[in-house]
């Protein structure tokens, strides 16, 4: 059997990292936050668990019909 090789990845540094201050031994970030946006996973999730529960409906009314 052939042996499966693992890919090592490099991870590119971004163009333009957040400046970091010290001071005193401790370090702050600039002004800029890390503020991402998760609205579309909301949705996402919402969408799916409509999904589930709907299937769900219809197993457990297939069940009394069926059974």
């Amino acid at each position: 059997m052939a042996r499966k090789n693992k890919r090592q990845y490099r991870r590119i540094a971004p163009a333009a990292a957040p400046s970091v201050e010290s001071s005193l031994g401790s370090s702050r970030f600039s002004d800029r936050e890390f503020n991402p946006d998760y609205s579309y996973v909301i949705k996402d999730l919402k969408r799916i668990g409509i999904l589930a529960g709907s299937f769900f409906v219809i197993l457990i009314i297939l069940s009394f019909i069926l059974g």
